[in-house]
């Protein structure tokens, strides 16, 4: 009962730990209660369009071909005559959600809409759409409605397609774009004909939204340097034309429309976004129209030094490169309505060609939108904080704001535009560095508490390790503990403070879990220090020498790991130095054969991480290749094994079923491929097959022997026939190898068991799940146990990041699940996505279960040396996170903590319900009067 309360105590502090990292970082940066700005002068403009070709790559339109031409012959005519351009740097995430967020909201995406999928409002927020008059949107049913859903009175009308159509394995991506423009064109005809939508039409302030995904669909589906992505280009420039055609003929070429071009997030080579890097941040933006500056000559060089203006031809051209955030301030400005509430973009106003004193009440407005941020957000702060402790943002306090705001009011009236401008910006500049102030504010303060309880955790589970296992201790000694009581009344008297110093400070309820954790964290450490006093006193019969080269040796492998999150190639130094083992422990002398098979697997399985993690084409003879090396390994263990132990003949039966299903899972890749490859879609055969192996995946090897080997064959087949689905290339070799060298690596542990003089050693071919084993055999934990559970924890950093890096989105191709599925839905290609993932962390978990049977190690023992590691890696990424300043360095830190702490809390589920079924069995054994553990 003990140890499963245990259990329960550590898994809820990991899923404190686990929430902690997201409560602290991923808080809303939203706030509301702020008054809408808007320029008093008239707007230039009495309408927008915005065009958003999403998935669409800045080089895509703007570099020529190999012929020297463009792909875009009429946006290229509008950069050299018309209008401005520049390219427009987006933020990680490089979704589709969060960049339509930052174009039309003005504001970059609470991170809290990851939950739904970037489609649903956690927070809602104001838009252009919400404060224009009436806004009219064509598009994606995944992008649309959420602009409509915040708007309040009605006034922003949708029309999309089915969501069936964002099919990637369509025939022609881009007639989603063509619905678009056809559905556009018979909107304007309507109205020709309903006097009602006309008079609404020739009303000012109004927005019309096209949202293309054609381009993003085709560069899923063939990459972005296709033919299909390329044509899909030009259909979009041929679209834009025509529409700007038909505006102008509408409104009988008023000169009041402007137009906006440009991209929610661009696209890697190998078809996928999400990260940062550049093909995928980089976007083009277009600006025509009223009020619009025309294309500008420059003779003299620009000042970028990335060599693109070279590269697509335009250095004679001025480039006006802006932050996605900054449109909307940008289209605000040029229909007149008021900058979106939660916006911290800032008006690029080399785009406008206005007057003056246009421009310089259009970027006021800009720097109070923002600085009703800025206070609402300090009055919230200072609300919930003790006067005393509140340290304000010296840059900006209420009266260096009230002169500022003050000063650039007097300059405007005085005609000093330029100083104006100058003015207004630099308080732009202290406002959003103020907003970040207050925004994270309290992150130090919860940092700290989390740390200290982390400390507390590992510290305790070291003393329980000392104090439980014989070999690690002498008689324990109660001399030099503190008192019981007295220790208590220190800990409810600490709790008590803290717990009023939240209170007074009208803390949110999780600081009261973070802040109160460490009391009785370190409170059972301090009770259990009389362990480590007994450790030190008895220092002269502990190996002090090999204890300290275990130390060292563990420290270095730590450290190892951590750097492997950031550079895969240490894997493969890992991995090599691992292959030393047999060597260096001697056991190479007693199994050499096994050593050298060890030696082997090792080093193929070190050439993964050295693979490329993205830009792969597809290449299904790999996937058939791989299904080829499982069933020869698959045969070779079958025919080995019929020297030791035959198996049964339904057991032969069902190996032999699961063999020719892996053959079948090895050409179902090639099928679909070509199938696709001919756009004849995602055969019907197909998708059922694969989907039939998924759901059995789980259920077929419960039906194999419970012998020990018979068993983990069954799961490998299993697991390798779903696996071979799930890839596109050379991933799939990955399975078999790390297979093989599991199953080496439970018999080398035998022999190091005889190395070790370690009595009592079991016959792999005679473990059976199912026996009941004598619990009097059960052994206590040894220093070598600790290089044990070290390799596990190896062995699970090199499934997760072996064939990819889970930490980054982009590292997944979305071909990996169009044996499944081609329509796009998130969740369940993410799901898909997820399980590939885990099918090797599955296979090295049920080789650490076996080897816990085989080494007579009770699961708890070995796993309380994981738990200490993963959480030692975990503390370790932390801190990483405290130190790093750029947001782009914090989420990888993030990302990294968050798989160590899902990986352990996991492991706990898994060591929980194995620890409660152990105790059952012991239970009825004991009933039997029979010994089991």
């Amino acid at each position: 009962m003990r140890m499963i309360v245990f259990f329960l105590v550590g898994l809820l502090v990991h899923v404190v730990f686990f929430m902690s990292i997201f409560d602290i970082y991923f808080t809303s940066p939203l706030v509301h209660g702020m008054a809408p700005h808007a320029s008093p002068l008239p707007a230039p403009a009495s309408r927008l369009v915005l065009v958003v070709a999403d998935g669409l790559r800045a080089d895509s339109l703007y570099k020529p071909d190999a012929n020297g031409s463009t792909r875009a012959p009429y946006l290229r005519n509008v950069i050299e005559e018309q209008g401005s351009w520049g390219v427009s740097h987006t933020r990680v995430p490089t979704e589709s959600r969060p960049g339509h967020v930052a174009l039309i909201a003005g504001f970059y995406e609470d991170v809290s809409a990851v939950a739904k999928g970037w489609k649903e409002n956690p927070v809602e927020f104001d838009s252009v759409f919400n404060e224009s008059r009436h806004t009219w949107c064509w598009g994606s049913p995944d992008i649309l409605p959420m602009f409509a859903k915040g708007a309040t009175g009605g006034h922003v009308h949708t029309h999309t397609y089915p969501a069936e159509r964002e099919d990637f394995a369509s025939t022609d991506a881009s007639k989603l774009d063509s619905w678009v423009f056809d559905q556009f064109k018979s909107f304007l005809l309507s109205a020709r004909e309903n006097s009602s939508l006309m008079s609404s039409l020739r009303q000012d302030q109004n927005v019309f939204f096209l949202h293309l995904l054609g381009i993003d669909t085709n560069g899923h589906a063939h990459r972005p340097q296709s033919q299909e992505y390329l044509e899909n280009v030009a259909l979009v420039d041929s679209g834009v034309k025509e529409l700007v055609s038909i505006m102008e003929d509408f409104f009988e070429n008023d000169g009041r429309t402007a137009y906006v071009f440009t991209s929610d997030h661009g696209m890697t080579d190998w078809g996928s976004h999400g990260a940062g890097h550049p093909s995928e941040t980089l976007t083009p933006l277009l600006v025509w129209g009223a009020g619009v500056q025309a294309a500008q000559r420059v003779p003299e060089p620009q000042n970028y030094h990335d060599g693109y203006l070279q590269e697509w031809k335009l250095e004679g051209l001025r480039r006006l490169d802006v932050n996605q955030a900054d449109i909307a301030p940008l289209m605000s400005s040029l229909i007149g309505v008021p900058i979106p509430l939660n916006s911290v973009g800032v008006l690029p106003l080399q785009y406008l060609n206005t007057s003056d004193v246009f421009k310089a009440e259009s970027v006021y407005t800009n720097a109070v939108q923002i600085l009703e941020q800025f206070k609402v957000k300090m009055a919230q702060k200072k609300a919930t904080t003790l006067s005393f402790l509140f340290v304000p943002y010296q840059l900006l306090t209420e009266s260096r704001q009230a002169e500022l705001i003050s000063k650039a009011r007097v300059l405007i009236r005085l005609e000093k535009y330029e100083e104006a401008i100058s003015l207004c910006r630099s308080l732009i500049g202290h406002a959003l560095e103020g907003l970040t102030y207050y925004h994270t504010y309290d992150r130090f303060f919860l940092g700290c508490s989390v740390v200290l309880g982390f400390t507390g955790w590992t510290s305790y589970v070291v003393l329980v390790i000392l104090k439980t296992h014989a070999s690690l201790r002498r008689p324990p000694t109660h001399t030099g503990q503190v008192p019981g009581k007295t220790l208590w009344r220190v800990a409810v008297g600490v709790a008590l403070l803290m717990g009023l110093f939240l209170m007074t400070q009208r803390s949110p309820p999780t600081y009261y879990v973070y802040c109160l954790l460490p009391v009785p964290v370190w409170y059972s450490v301090i009770k259990e220090l009389g362990t480590l006093t007994d450790l030190v006193r008895s220092y002269s019969s502990l190996p002090l020498c090999k204890c300290l080269g275990y130390f060292v040796l563990v420290t270095f492998g730590i450290e190892l790991l951590v750097v492997s999150f950031f550079h895969r190639s240490m894997l493969t130094i890992g991995l090599a130095l691992l292959s030393l083992w047999p060597l260096l422990s001697g056991i190479y002398t007693k199994a050499r054969f096994r050593s050298v098979s060890w030696v082997v697997g090792c080093l193929c399985l070190a050439s993964f991480p050295m693979m490329p993690v993205v830009g792969r084409e597809p290449n299904v003879h790999m996937v058939t290749c791989a299904g080829i090396l499982s069933l020869f390994i698959s045969a070779c263990y079958l025919w080995s094994a019929r020297k030791r132990s035959i198996p049964h003949l339904t057991d032969r039966y069902l190996f032999i079923s699961q063999m020719f299903h892996v053959a079948v899972c090895a050409y179902v890749p090639t099928s679909t491929h070509s199938s696709l490859q001919l756009k004849q879609g995602l055969p019907l055969s197909n998708q059922i097959i694969s989907w039939i192996t998924l759901g059995s995946s789980l259920l077929v090897p419960l039906l194999s022997s419970t012998r020990l080997f018979h068993r983990l064959l069954s799961i490998f087949l299993t697991l390798t026939a779903t696996f071979l689905l799930l890839s596109t290339g050379s991933e799939a070799l990955f399975p078999p190898v790390l297979s093989w060298l599991m199953f080496v690596w439970i018999n080398i542990e035998q022999e190091a068991m005889l190395s070790q003089g370690i009595p009592g050693r079991l016959e792999l071919s005679t473990i059976d799940f199912s026996d009941n084993i004598d619990i009097t055999k059960i052994r206590q934990l040894k220093l070598d146990d600790i290089r044990r559970s070290y390799f596990f924890v190896f062995f699970i950093i090199t499934a997760f990041f072996g064939t990819g890096n889970i930490a980054s989105i982009n590292s997944f191709d979305p071909a990996s699940v169009y044996c499944f599925l081609t329509v796009f839905n998130p969740f369940i290609m993410g799901g898909l996505m997820m399980w590939k993932v885990m099918i090797p962390f599955v296979i090295v978990m049920c080789t650490f279960e076996s080897i816990q049977v085989t080494t007579q190690l009770s699961s708890r023992s070995l796993f309380l040396i994981v738990l200490v590691i993963s959480d030692l890696m975990a503390l370790h990424f932390f801190f990483l996170v405290q130190d790093n300043g750029s947001w782009l360095d914090i989420g990888t830190s993030i990302s990294h903590y968050v798989i160590v702490m899902s990986m352990t809390i996991f492991l706990m589920l898994l060591s929980l319900v194995t620890h409660v079924l152990t105790s059952r069995r012991v239970s009825l054994c004991r009933t039997r009067k029979m010994h089991f553990p």
